[in-house]
């Protein structure tokens, strides 16, 4: 008789597995976007996950659940019932370099999610002031070594992408400089703009037009190949400094204990939205690359964020992660968009 009821149980388990796989799934899926509306990653998961609802027959909702770096929407997320209906667009501060600053981080990049695939990465672009008195990046590493106590960096706040990304740089350079924190990107670049900061490190989609409008100078960027969007501008590899390679990639993912069979549906709605021309279209637009076939398996994801997480605790420290009061104050406090 113990063996009827174990093998019935097993059944049922089975039975209950397949019905889900058949069914879900049945309401609007939530996907939460650790940043405020308008930044690179609300925009690349509102158009993922606007081809997603079409191949899933529901509505995925962007909820954008802003702070602290991003780690406040993704403890959010990590802590959701594990059912489907609660996933999250992470990227590389949330999922890479949040262990190495926040030492009290409420979740495990590595272990409390499931891994559902690489939206794209957005490439980096290292740029200064119109007036910068260099012309390549040869000669402007050798001008803030020379200069380091009157050359001065800006970035959207610790944690930020503009933040890690150039302290990257600066570890594989030796070039140091004063870093100058603002409430958002927004502001810093308008600073930049206007001459009263020297540099930065950002992701394609917030330069590409204030570079095409002569308004900043790009150095280079940070890819193994020239970006269709900025055809013009050399890659560090070129420029000589093969080493800084950094993506601002995008990932999709799920608490952990989400069901098997509702991760491989989420996963193949991914690809197909990658594969959807008029989706793609737009990625490439913005400068987003979209990984391979190889690249979008959640295997290749998760083998991303351990090789992330590992990179940032050699680069950043804990006590980068106190806060910085802003180096200008708007008369609101900007939303980070990241």
């Amino acid at each position: 008789m113990k063996r009827h009821l174990i093998a019935l149980a097993a059944a049922l388990a089975l039975s209950a597995t397949a019905a889900t796989a058949q069914t879900y799934p049945t309401r609007p899926i939530t996907m939460i976007v650790p940043f405020a509306a308008g930044g690179p990653t609300d925009i690349i998961a509102r158009l993922v996950g606007e081809s997603m609802s079409k191949t899933l027959g529901q509505q995925i909702v962007v909820e954008n659940v802003a702070g602290a770096g991003g780690t406040t929407g993704i403890t959010r997320g990590a802590q959701s019932k594990p059912d489907g209906y609660t996933i999250m667009m992470g990227h590389m501060g949330t999922h890479g370099a949040s262990p190495a600053l926040y030492p009290n981080l409420k979740y495990d990049p590595n272990k409390d999610f499931e891994f559902i695939g690489l939206a794209g990465g957005t490439p980096i672009v290292i740029v200064a002031k119109k007036a910068f008195p260099a012309k390549d990046l040869k000669e402007f590493v050798a001008y803030i070594k020379t200069n380091e106590a009157k050359v001065n960096q800006a970035h959207a706040g610790v944690g930020s992408v503009s933040h890690t990304t150039c302290e990257l740089l600066k570890a594989q350079t030796g070039a140091k400089s004063s870093a100058v924190p603002y409430r958002g990107t927004g502001p810093a670049l308008n600073d930049m703009v206007g001459g009263q900061v020297d540099y930065m490190c950002d992701q394609i989609v917030n330069l590409v037009e204030q570079i095409k409008g002569g308004n900043i100078r790009a150095i280079a960027i940070a890819t193994p190949e020239r970006s269709p969007a900025l055809p013009d501008v050399p890659t560090t590899k070129e420029a000589g400094l093969p080493e800084y390679q950094v993506s601002a990639w995008n990932g999709i993912f799920a608490p952990k204990g989400t069901p098997a069979d509702i991760t491989k549906a989420l996963n193949a709605a991914y690809v197909k939205a990658l594969d959807d021309a008029a989706t793609r279209k737009r990625l490439l637009d913005l400068g987003t690359v979209i990984p391979d076939v190889a690249g979008r398996t959640p295997e290749a994801l998760q083998k991303l964020v351990a090789s992330e997480v590992a990179r940032w605790k050699g680069i950043l420290k804990p006590a980068e992660a106190a806060p910085a009061a802003p180096a200008t104050a708007p008369a609101a406090p900007a939303a980070e968009k990241k």
